[in-house]
């Protein structure tokens, strides 16, 4: 299965990213983006991709004590980027990054102990998707706008698996769906 490790924001975060992400349809060229929809947002940790039934057992297990290892954490989304000159419009992230990454590095380490074929590692640079474009989009408008936004701050106080559901219809603008497969709480949470 397709599976990977995030933090899921809470549900008046997502409704107010909601109305930013509106906003932001409003702007022109809008429509030449393909907006991620509001069950896609998250903060992947760690991208597991395809995982071999057998290697889930392991993964859970050492997911459940990365999470233990780890504090709770303030989080808020703030400000916004691209990726790959347009290709990727996204949210940022303020509060504890140091502990954001630092759950991110156990996430892939867990994969990598477990058996899961990581790849490189590359440093977590925290963002939430908002939008996707095949070719290069002229993005700055969008990222300007994305600039004065802040939510509200949350205590992150699980980390997620999450199971990918790729699109199978070929109908244009079908979103994956997301499964949450479990979730661990952090350090001293619930």
């Amino acid at each position: 299965m397709r599976l990977f490790a995030a933090v899921l924001p809470p549900e008046e975060v997502v409704r107010e990213l909601a109305s930013e992400v509106a906003e932001l349809n409003k702007l022109p060229g809008s429509d030449g983006l393909r907006w991620t929809g509001r069950p896609g947002w998250h903060f992947t940790l760690a991208f597991y991709g395809e995982v071999d039934d057998g290697l889930v057992p392991d993964l859970s297990d050492r997911l459940a004590r990365a999470a233990h290892r780890t504090e709770p954490f303030p989080l808020a989304l703030s400000g916004g980027g691209q990726f790959g000159h347009g290709r990727a419009l996204w949210a940022g992230a303020e509060g504890d990054l140091e502990t954001l990454r630092l759950l991110a590095d156990r996430a892939e380490a867990a994969a990598r102990k477990a058996g899961v074929p990581m790849g490189e590692h590359r440093r977590y640079k925290p963002h939430l998707t908002v939008a996707r474009s095949k070719d290069s989009v002229d993005v700055r408008p969008y990222v300007t706008a994305l600039a004065g936004f802040t939510s509200r701050t949350w205590t992150v106080a699980d980390l997620a698996l999450v199971r990918s559901n790729l699109p199978r219809s070929g109908v244009p603008g079908e979103q994956p769906r997301y499964e949450t497969v479990a979730r661990w709480a952090l350090g001293g949470a619930g």
